[in-house]
């Protein structure tokens, strides 16, 4: 019999997405409610508990409300794409490459948190410098970033895209998360393994998908003898052997020009790169991902085809 997956909220940008991932699936059955009764808590709570697999694509309280719906099922498996149960101790994060065990934590979890897109990006340049001893837990560190506008859900979208929206934005590209309170820092510094929380300023480009991650650093204020190339080598050495992520080379990021970031949208791959010069004072990390992708639905997908295996 073929596991049954729902996607709760598969109307929203992030369940569209995953839908669209598994178009042409033959190995699961799909479990779908009507756009028209997407509030209907009765049959949701039905089609919750007859899946073997759900994915939450809701709002964080929304996501709370349909764990809470079935909390008794032990059969069910959960993936949450919320930021509800990110810092969950009892829920297991979602990033497959962070660690060499992860992605057989994930297979054997019942609850997954899957990553923000964000933090998907810092985290995946942040832990291996902090696991190798690099980058001390109490640096200073700070998050750069700009993100495709479908991040934002449907209702941002609309305002990008339709100029007939009662609130319409025409800016190319504008900064928020102004008072520096942005949900997704508390993910950052828990899976950054990091004791400071970082200082994170997030962006809005006017493109659909793809995003840039930037994270600085001083290298004076790293470990002895850090540098651009022992940087380089512990993001290779922790995500050797798998071809999600990619360290791009040294010599190669250095013959770039610019970085595009929607050179990744629609994939769920994710790019990393160490930008600098020799004996200079400082680096820049940089992930280059889909918002959508790596950082959202592609990443879901990936969770559920590790429990599925699991």
């Amino acid at each position: 019999m073929k596991p049954k997956i729902f996607i709760d909220g598969e109307h929203g940008t992030t369940g569209l997405q995953i839908r669209t991932r598994m178009t042409g699936r033959a190995d699961v059955e799909l479990l779908s409610i009507p756009e028209s009764e997407r509030r209907n808590a009765a049959l949701r709570e039905e089609l919750l508990n007859s899946a073997d697999i759900a994915i939450l694509c809701l709002p964080d309280d929304a996501a709370r409300e349909a764990v809470a719906m079935v909390a008794g099922n032990n059969r069910l498996r959960v993936i949450d794409t919320s930021t509800a149960h990110r810092t969950d101790p009892d829920w297991t994060y979602g990033f497959a490459e962070m660690d060499r065990d992860q992605s057989a934590k994930i297979a054997a979890a019942r609850l997954v948190a899957n990553p923000g897109c964000y933090p998907t990006g810092a985290i995946g340049l942040l832990r291996p410098l902090r696991m190798a001893g690099i980058l001390p837990e109490d640096y200073p560190v700070t998050v750069n970033a700009v993100s495709g506008y479908t991040g934002g859900g449907k209702q941002l979208i609309a305002q990008m895209e339709d100029p007939a929206h009662p609130d319409p934005l025409d800016t190319p590209h504008f900064l928020y998360g102004l008072p520096l309170k942005h949900k997704h820092v508390p993910e950052m510094q828990i899976h950054g393994l990091l004791s400071r929380a970082p200082l994170f300023s997030p962006s809005v480009g006017r493109f659909p998908q793809g995003m840039i991650v930037q994270v600085p650093l001083h290298l004076a204020d790293l470990a002895a003898n850090a540098s651009l190339g022992s940087i380089h080598e512990a993001l290779a050495d922790h995500y050797a052997g798998q071809d999600i992520v990619e360290v791009v080379r040294l010599k190669d990021s250095a013959a770039l020009a610019r970085i595009d970031a929607t050179e990744l949208a629609d994939t769920d791959r994710m790019k990393l790169y160490v930008f600098g010069t020799a004996g200079a004072p400082h680096v820049n990390l940089v992930a280059l991902l889909d918002n959508l992708g790596k950082g959202a639905s592609g990443a879901a997908v990936q969770n559920m085809d590790l429990m599925l295996k699991g």
